[in-house]
């Protein structure tokens, strides 16, 4: 089971609801569902969906740091973000590229 705390760090306080759905639920029920879907493969939705979305904040930069800790390689990444960039943005894609690069040029962790 995948083990996630970031929502009672970040908001326990403020919202313990919302911090324990986070931690509990998404990273501890579903990101543990690996019968259904592997890690790998949830981290490339995940980090397609966000991308499609235009988010490419800390949570962006996390779920990259993810996708490559679960084993999706830089030129797998470069791929998935161009297929990606004909059905999100063009714009979105680039903006994708620029904290990829700066995530898969980081030392594995």
């Amino acid at each position: 089971m995948v083990k996630q705390t970031a929502g009672r760090d970040a908001l326990g306080e403020f919202a313990p609801k919302f911090a324990e759905l986070n931690d509990d639920v998404l990273f501890g029920e579903v990101w543990s569902r690996e019968n259904e879907l592997s890690l790998r493969d949830r981290s490339i939705v995940t980090v397609v969906s966000l991308m499609s979305q235009g988010l490419v904040d800390s949570s962006f930069k996390y779920h990259l740091e993810n996708a490559k800790k679960n084993g999706v390689t830089a030129e797998e990444m470069a791929e998935i973000i161009t297929h990606a960039a004909f059905y999100a943005g063009w714009p979105k894609a680039w903006a994708a590229f620029n904290m990829a690069k700066e995530v898969y040029a980081e030392k594995t962790k």
